[in-house]
């Protein structure tokens, strides 16, 4: 019963004054703590104008935007998302859903989070996957809580490459700080993990070893099973990094001994949203219980026909607070579909040849700007998927800028490396982009 003529206000003025009154407040105001000067106060000041003179005027502020070519990556990567995707995923019965609590009106969705689910298992190798945690950092953040949680490892330290992207470990440290755990890094040789430094450092205190194929710098991991092993003999969880395009071509991650695979989904199915993701999670069928989110299982309805449901959701919302393994509240599900659309158009074949282009424009790129005079690229001994750092004369910051000033963006990594990705989205620029270096190192 509206009380103040807002749709969106659902008690009388009686019982907000005797809310007011229990809380000690005169107003509904005092309960906020909002600055004068940032206060609406009922005039948003832009003038009124047709649709015409909207569009006019917005199209001229998004022309002051650089044209940039953008080779990118370092988790974010400009895959060519198939228009499908879009057509299917933007069906209302998809875009207005939330969480698919009533398995009876939403059998559609629930299987197509059941074959995203099918399809990690079968890029990870592991049994269980869930559908969808936000982006690759929260998922290695519930990596680290589930490995606390189930306790086959008796540390309190997780070790991750000393490569990890900063916003990676940011996020993994905000994520463990409440469980009383550390976070620490373990050497690296050029752009793989430097085995015998690792067997160094992992100890009795050591809770989770956490590797990546391919790296941050698009280094493929030759010696994952080794680092599988330094885990295994300290008795610590091993969790293996990587996306759902790599996995098409790299061994399944199981095989090495992961026990939890963490990563971007969206790299297929999302595009470049430069935030906007959704992260992969996969794990040992003895964490079953213990897997963060939500997951989709098969079974039968009353008349014996396949159904689907969520089977297990283990956060705040439906259970006991303490009991909860996670708080992902949003609504993941929608890109998890995207991932599934993308990749079951690619199918198997489509997939392992779309990775396999990414390691051979990388190594072209990497060859052309290695014939450029103080230039070397790749900067390290490795195979690349999609990107690969450059060496280069001077200061890599400035060759950045210089480069941004020449149209093409790329990534500073330290003083006098940069970093470029090269994907069938921006592969038509490599000459562009070599041409650029070459006058800007010259």
């Amino acid at each position: 019963m509206p009380g103040d003529g807002s749709p969106y206000t659902a008690h009388p003025p009686t019982d907000r004054a005797a809310m007011l009154e229990a809380v000690g407040a005169e107003r509904v105001e005092d309960l906020f703590d909002v600055p004068e000067a940032v206060r609406f106060d009922g005039d948003l000041g832009i003038e009124a104008r047709s649709e015409r003179a909207v569009r006019r005027e917005v199209r001229s502020v998004l022309d002051q935007n650089a044209d940039l070519v953008e080779f990118l990556g370092r988790g974010h990567h400009a895959h060519y998302v198939p228009s499908v995707v879009d057509h299917l995923a933007d069906r209302s019965e998809f875009l207005t859903s939330y969480t698919q609590y009533q398995p009876e009106v939403t059998q559609g969705f629930l299987q197509a989070l059941f074959e995203y689910q099918s399809m990690l298992v079968e890029l990870t190798g592991l049994p269980v996957a869930n559908c969808s945690l936000y982006d690759a950092a929260t998922a290695l953040g519930e990596a680290a809580l589930l490995a606390a949680r189930v306790r086959e490892a008796s540390g309190e330290t997780v070790l991750v490459p000393g490569h990890v992207a900063p916003g990676r470990r940011a996020a993994l440290e905000r994520y463990v700080d409440g469980a009383g755990l550390a976070v620490a890094t373990y050497p690296m040789a050029g752009g793989t993990v430097d085995v015998a430094a690792l067997r160094d450092v992992v100890d009795d205190d050591t809770l989770l070893v956490y590797a990546e194929t391919p790296t941050v710098r698009g280094a493929v991991e030759p010696a994952l099973d080794a680092v599988g092993t330094a885990a295994d003999d300290a008795d610590a969880l091993f969790c293996v990094g990587s996306d759902v395009l790599a996995l098409a071509l790299l061994e399944p991650p199981a095989a090495a001994g992961a026990d939890v695979v963490v990563g971007e989904a969206d790299a297929l199915g999302l595009g470049t949203g430069f935030g906007t993701g959704h992260g992969l999670f996969a794990a040992r069928e003895a964490f079953l219980r213990q897997i963060p989110g939500r997951l989709v299982g098969a079974t039968e309805d009353e008349t014996g026909r396949r159904a689907y449901t969520l089977t297990l959701q283990t956060r705040e919302q439906h259970i006991r607070r303490e009991r909860a393994t996670s708080n992902v509240c949003t609504n993941q599900a929608w890109l998890a579909l995207r991932t599934a659309i993308h990749v079951a158009t690619l199918g198997a074949e489509g997939m392992v040849d779309l990775a396999e282009d990414q390691v051979r424009y990388a190594r072209d790129a990497a060859a052309r700007l290695d014939d450029l005079p103080g230039v070397t690229a790749p900067a390290d001994d490795a195979h690349h998927f999609r990107e690969f750092p450059v060496r280069v004369p001077g200061d890599a910051a400035r060759v950045r800028d210089d480069l941004r000033d020449e149209g093409f963006a790329v990534h500073a990594v330290d003083d006098d490396l940069i970093q470029v990705c090269v994907t069938e989205e921006t592969v038509a620029g490599v000459d562009d982009l070599t041409a650029a270096l070459a006058e800007v190192v010259s």
